[in-house]
């Protein structure tokens, strides 16, 4: 297998053409003729799960979060971006991501945040387009769930992602209707 081959695997599900205009996903590191034979998955790629990578064999990394969100100035060994992306190189691990393209995907991130809080009648709002099937796609997703207070709906959210703790705003209404986005939301 090549990073070509997992790029067209991850873009059939979630295109590059759907990320937000300030995104990043993509491949950041390697060639999609470099050759895979091991890869590790992480939701940002940190010094620590480069030097993982390297532990367990691994010659690509996927990430939710990019490597680099915005180009840098220069690529030296004085920054931690730096560093990875000279130590990525220099391993011949390829390095790419997933990050609104992800999020935006039908049965992507937000679908799947949807569905883990037990939303009915689930909708996309405001999209941003439609996709080769008909479906729509963009960032936020809303649901519907049976009329209850914040105070009783808290614990659910909680349990539902396996939150240790919530922020929000008490709006002195009951809660039926839920927007979800996942990070850049």
């Amino acid at each position: 297998m090549r990073v070509g081959d997992v790029i067209r695997v991850i873009e059939e599900f979630a295109p590059l053409g759907i990320q937000e205009k300030w995104d990043n996903s993509g491949l950041c590191i390697g060639s999609p003729e470099d050759e895979v034979t091991s890869v590790l998955l992480g939701l940002d790629c940190t010094p620590e799960l480069v030097d993982e990578a390297v532990s367990c064999g691994a010659d690509m990394i996927v990430t939710h979060h990019p490597l680099i969100f915005r180009a840098p100035n220069a690529v030296t060994d004085d920054t931690t971006l730096g560093r990875s992306i000279i130590f990525l190189a220099q391993k011949g691990i390829s390095a790419i991501n997933a990050h609104t393209n992800l999020d935006c995907a039908p049965g992507g991130v937000n679908d799947v945040l949807a569905g883990k809080l037990g939303l009915a009648n689930v909708d996309v709002l405001n999209p941003n387009g439609v996709d080769a099937e008909g479906r729509p796609w963009g960032l936020l997703r809303h649901g519907t769930v049976e009329s209850q207070s914040l105070q009783a709906f808290l614990p659910q959210v909680k349990a539902c992602l396996g939150c240790e703790g919530l922020r929000y705003i008490e709006g002195n209404k009951p809660v039926c209707h839920v927007a979800v986005g996942g990070g850049a939301c």
